[in-house]
């Protein structure tokens, strides 16, 4: 027996299938069995021996085999040991071991235990001998039941990971009334996918190209190969780091454009404005007018950002306005002195209307000028009081002039009190010349 193993195991070595692959663990399977189980033969082996029974030729004799069906899962865990998970089952007489129960009719018997398969040889051979155990269970009348498989198989490899499987296990009894049994199987496993193909070897490394500069742009890319430069410029250097080489830069110490060879934009009237962005190239100017000068548009020789009247040509005296005539100044001023209330009133007199009158005319008649209209009072009486009197004669002055057509935005009033006098408040005289309006000009 000892001679015959040894000589199958040296024909499956000249039955390599040649495959290359390293990896050859077996691919998730599922296979199905005819199984013979032999119990009484079992139970001779353990009790007269393995030799004396196959002496006596009992082994194998049909009236002791009970056909059966097996279905198994089995997968890889290293190229030679497969883990398999088997179940079994078939219909007998089961000899308890250990108890006087013993059925006298066939009943089903079923086994399901897990395996470990020692291959003396991995998949890619196409005849692979392994040796087999595990640990399992079986149940016959709905008894549970104990035992260890042990056994031998052949694998045979027909194509693609499909095998044919032949083996007889031996089942030793754990519990009491589990017994010695043998089981013979036949049956096919096939895979249940396919095996992925490992990428193939990366081809050697070729010689690393030269680099002379060092800079990372090889020498057969590198304009400038005996100085270190960037990648963008191929491999010239670029000192101010405008984007153009120095080679090509006429400026290379000041960053630049290369639409100016590297040099900066120009900015011709140095207004601090580049020429791209300055629409007055020849004149100085400032940015917010674009490099322009800051307007006149009255052309009075006052730009419109210091001028009150940048639509009328005025005086740089005045703000950029016209100066107010003396005769106007006169007739206001006249106007004013004759403005009166009734006492301690800020109710118009009627003989303040031609006056008045006078003045809204001057006012439509230079519609640059504005008024400011004050009011003023003695210091006889409250001054609080005299506060609230000044500031309505004001505002009353004012209403007079808006209801004869001059726009309200270009007069103001304000109130003063006894806080401004210009006589003496002792005297009737100065607090006559105390209580008055003032009407103020300006052009602006």
């Amino acid at each position: 027996m000892k001679q015959v193993l040894a000589l199958l195991i040296v024909f499956c070595g000249f039955l390599t299938a040649g495959a290359q692959n390293k990896d050859l663990k077996k691919l998730p399977s599922i296979g199905f069995q005819f199984s013979m189980f032999d119990f009484q033969s079992g139970v001779d082996i353990k009790n007269k021996g393995l030799s004396t029974v196959l002496r006596e030729k009992s082994l194998g004799k049909g009236d002791r085999l009970n056909p059966g069906l097996t279905v198994h899962y089995m997968q890889g865990i290293t190229n030679n040991v497969d883990v398999m998970a088997r179940l079994g089952g078939t219909f007998l007489t089961y000899p308890s071991r250990n108890t006087l129960d013993v059925g006298t009719s066939d009943k089903f018997y079923g086994e399901l235990d897990a395996n470990l398969n020692i291959k003396l040889l991995p998949d890619n051979y196409w005849v692979v001998p392994y040796l087999q155990a595990g640990i399992g269970a079986s149940v016959e009348r709905g008894n549970w039941m104990a035992q260890i498989p042990v056994g031998a198989g052949l694998q045979v490899n027909l194509f693609d990971q499909v095998f044919v499987h032949i083996n007889t296990g031996y089942r030793v009894p754990v519990t009491s009334r589990a017994n010695y049994g043998l089981v013979h199987s036949f049956g096919v496993s096939v895979p249940l996918k396919e095996r992925v193909a490992p990428p193939p070897p990366p081809p050697p490394a070729p010689e690393p190209p030269k680099d002379k500069d060092g800079d990372g742009v090889l020498d057969v890319d590198d304009v400038c190969p005996d100085e270190a430069g960037v990648a963008a410029l191929r491999g010239c250097p670029d000192k101010d780091k405008d984007g153009v080489a120095d080679k090509d830069d006429k400026c290379a110490d000041v960053a630049g454009l290369a639409r100016y060879s590297g040099c900066p934009i120009p900015d011709t009237d140095k207004d601090g404005i580049n020429d791209e962005e300055d629409k007055c190239p020849q004149q100085a100017g400032v940015a917010r007018y674009n490099g322009c000068p800051i307007p006149d548009t009255d052309k009075d020789g006052v730009n419109d950002e210091e001028d009150k009247c940048p639509a009328v040509a005025g005086i740089a005296a005045n703000a950029g306005c016209p100066e107010v005539k003396e005769e106007i100044k006169t007739k206001v001023e006249f106007a004013a002195r004759n403005i009166f209330f009734n006492t301690g009133s800020y109710q118009l007199q009627k003989k303040s209307y031609a006056p008045l009158n006078e003045v809204a005319q001057i006012l439509k008649d230079n519609p640059t000028l504005q008024l400011d209209v004050e009011g003023h009072t003695d210091n006889t009486g409250d001054a609080a009081k005299n506060q609230v009197l000044s500031e309505n004669r004001a505002a009353a002055v004012k209403a007079y002039l808006v209801a004869q057509g001059v726009d309200k935005g270009r007069l103001t009033s304000a109130g003063y009190g006894i806080d401004k006098p210009i006589a003496d408040n002792k005297t009737a005289a100065g607090k006559s010349k105390n209580r008055r309006v003032e009407l103020k000009l300006r052009s602006y």
